[in-house]
């Protein structure tokens, strides 16, 4: 599944949630994160953006 990292919207109502995952996936985020200079926050909100978009 190919998904595209966005620039983060103009400020937006946000809240803080937390995550358990797999150190290997996390770990597999980071690098993405890495190879576009961006955020994991920003990759992680890519791709379920990405998902949901799919439906």
């Amino acid at each position: 599944m190919k998904f595209e990292l966005k620039k983060p919207p103009a400020k937006e109502e946000s809240i803080y949630k937390t995550l358990y995952m797999k150190r290997s996936l996390a770990d597999r985020l980071e690098a993405i994160a890495g190879e576009n200079k961006t955020s994991f926050n920003n990759v992680v909100i890519s791709m379920i953006e990405s998902c949901l978009k799919e439906e």
